[in-house]
């Protein structure tokens, strides 16, 4: 009789004592039916380079080289190393990166195994908004995300011209991006518990930019600017790149008293194509 034990997310939570480190914003996803709905949503096969980040105790993990036979996998906590082999060790080939999230080239991930990466996350909460825009700088060498974030981010990544929501990464993910909703996940779905709802959502990245753009990386200076206080007017906000953004925004035909918050992506590319040299 095999006597060994299940190798459960509760179950290893409770016999190994484990305890989540807040700094690293550990949630440990314990809900079996959302972790299969995330798998699935994300749809990757043996054909795909498919990339975990913050893998933890493996509740998508398993999953996901079930389906793929190898994958790869970042994981910056010392203790998730070992009970991550060993749950995999008889599905498939798992590649564990230990590395901060943060610091990780993807863009060079993505060109040593042949990518683009399909990428696959329950993202701590304390870091998925910059780790998303870095993400976005380096989607050269992406081609799809599938991510959990906290409900209230993942609304602002979604979020149209004139919402309370709407901003820069709004804005970002929108020109670079097409955003589909998953899932909306409880707290019930964690260990420990959080205190706001989860959702899930895929980030396809588009073969174009939704907009022409002459500079991106000017385009991204001029989104900031405009959201860098919200309360000001763009004739105001714009001043930090232009003396005279008055000029510049007439040239654009955009009120220079309308604020960033109403401005469309079309009108922001529009407005950074039309730079005053």
């Amino acid at each position: 009789m095999d006597n060994k034990p299940p190798l459960s997310i509760p179950y290893l939570i409770k016999s190994l004592k484990l305890r989540p480190k807040k700094g690293l914003g550990q949630n440990f996803l314990v809900d079996d039916n959302i972790s299969q709905a995330i798998v699935h949503a994300a749809n990757v096969s043996q054909n795909d380079r498919v990339l975990e980040i913050g893998p933890g105790l493996g509740s998508l993990t398993v999953l996901l080289l079930a389906q793929t036979k190898k994958l790869w996998a970042i994981e910056q906590d010392e203790r998730m190393l070992s009970i991550l082999k060993t749950r995999c060790e008889d599905i498939g080939e798992l590649q564990i990166k230990k590395s901060d999230a943060l610091k990780f080239d993807y863009a060079k991930l993505a060109q040593e195994i042949g990518g683009p990466l399909r990428i696959v996350a329950n993202l701590p909460y304390n870091i998925s908004t910059p780790l998303l825009f870095i993400l976005l700088e380096q989607r050269q060498g992406i081609k799809d995300m599938t991510l959990m974030f906290q409900k209230e981010v993942a609304q602002r990544i979604a979020a149209q011209p004139g919402s309370k929501a709407y901003g820069t990464l709004s804005v970002q993910c929108a020109m670079w991006t097409t955003v589909e909703k998953i899932i909306d996940v409880p707290p019930e779905s964690f260990i420990p518990k959080p205190k706001v709802d989860s959702m899930v959502i895929r980030l396809t990245i588009r073969d174009k930019p939704s907009a022409e753009l002459h500079d991106p990386i000017f385009f991204t200076q001029v989104v900031r600017a405009a959201f860098g206080q919200r309360r000001k007017t763009l004739n105001n906000a714009l001043k930090t790149l232009n003396p005279s953004p008055n000029v510049w925004l007439q040239k654009a035909g955009i009120d220079p008293k309308r604020r960033g918050e109403t401005l469309s992506v079309l009108e922001f590319a529009h407005l950074a194509n039309c730079r005053e040299l």
